[in-house]
């Protein structure tokens, strides 16, 4: 279970460490950061995936995604008895991302490269430092392996350090580039671990979704992340999976009805049986609450769990009658993967934050920054240059 997530420079989440638990539960009014901390979750994916540069160029590059803020505020700014403003930069441009979980962490910090006329691309950001190091907390005496500038460094079977890269691009990451099954099994183990991460924010319910029109099915323990392989992966968890889970979710949420997989010459469709109804209802005629229903449930009954599944706003288009079910479904599927929700929907804030294991997070913005109420920040520190 990851214990910590750590981002620093991040749009509005100029400093920010806090503890996660097996359901953790992110609200905010409009604007208070919900959308940049999963984004920043997401980035720190793709860094295993090796897509991070792709990805913040995609978001406008690495200008647009720091910190637009002073590089300090000060106690006088945040009493408002001086106005906001910013003086000449102190600190090296940096974006840092970092999480510490039962076993490892891992930490990168991203800055822009030296300006040079040779190159068009000035604007990819570059990887300063790399670290992994095993428990909560990044020290001489717990760093596995780290990276500065082109050369990477990592623990030998003996203990010793050993550079085992000199010449390593800065657009590279480490955790592709010198994760290895035998000698780097500990960078191995966490980017896979860091590469099974799901998330499930664009799940699609409109006309044109591809859930709703008949598909060619292979075995799909794992949802698509736009739903596009629903019936497959429904077929799936009848077959492999939790059978009894998934026809116990069908009637939480709607009581007296059952599905059912349609096969035609290989092409899947999902048929839903409905009480009062004569004919079984197909994928295309399911209003968007119910398959976005059916969707969520796919993808937390999961027959190959993942280690971290993140929800951005799950309760869209759901019914409000559906927000009870769905948090018992999202409570059944936290016995098996670790689970991070960002929601709007009070009932469902509600259900989940009574749980043992649910950690809420009500984020809150003050002069532009996102903090977070009454929480004890854990021990972090992040990798030097």
């Amino acid at each position: 279970m990851i214990l910590t997530l750590a981002v620093s420079g991040y749009r509005s989440l100029r400093e920010l460490v806090l503890p996660l638990d097996q359901i953790t539960l992110v609200t905010g009014a409009n604007g208070s950061g919900k959308s940049s901390l999963y984004r920043s979750i997401r980035l720190l994916c793709d860094v295993a995936q090796g897509r991070a540069i792709g990805s913040l160029a995609a978001e406008g590059g690495l200008d647009s995604t720091l910190w637009a803020g002073p590089e300090t505020i000060s106690r006088a700014m945040k009493r408002g008895e001086v106005p906001v403003q910013g003086t000449r930069r102190k600190q090296v441009i940096s974006l840092k991302l970092g999480i510490a979980d039962e076993d490892y962490g891992y930490a990168i910090d991203l800055g822009l490269p030296v300006p040079s006329s040779r190159s068009v691309f000035g604007k990819d950001p570059e990887i300063k430092a790399e670290a992994v190091w095993t428990g909560e907390i990044l020290s001489r005496r717990t760093e596995i392996a780290s990276r500065s500038g082109p050369a990477v460094t990592r623990l030998n079977r003996e203990g010793k350090r050993d550079r085992v890269v000199e010449t390593l691009a800065p657009f590279d990451s480490m955790m592709t580039h010198a994760a290895d099954p035998q000698d780097g099994f500990e960078l191995f183990a966490l980017r896979e671990r860091m590469r099974s991460w799901r998330f499930y924010d664009h799940l699609r319910t409109d006309r044109d979704a591809p859930a709703r029109q008949p598909q060619i099915g292979t075995r799909t323990p794992v949802l698509a992340s736009d739903g596009s392989d629903l019936a497959a992966a429904l077929q799936t968890i009848f077959e492999i999976g939790d059978h009894d889970a998934l026809l116990d979710t069908i009637e939480d949420g709607f009581p007296g009805s059952d599905i059912e997989i349609a096969l035609q010459n290989g092409y899947f469709e999902v048929l839903m049986k409905q009480s009062g109804l004569l004919r079984a209802l197909s994928a295309r005629e399911l209003s968007d609450g119910t398959l976005r229903f059916l969707l969520l449930t796919a993808a937390l009954l999961s027959p190959r769990p993942a280690p971290l599944i993140v929800l951005n706003e799950p309760e869209t288009s759901l019914h409000p009658d559906l927000l009870a079910p769905l948090a018992r479904l999202i409570v059944r599927a936290s016995k098996r993967t670790q689970i991070i929700v960002v929601s709007h929907a009070d009932s469902l804030v509600d259900a989940l934050s009574g749980e043992p294991d649910c950690l809420h997070h009500r984020l809150s913005k003050t002069l532009g920054e996102t903090v977070i109420e009454g929480v004890e920040t854990p021990r972090w520190a992040w990798p030097k240059r």
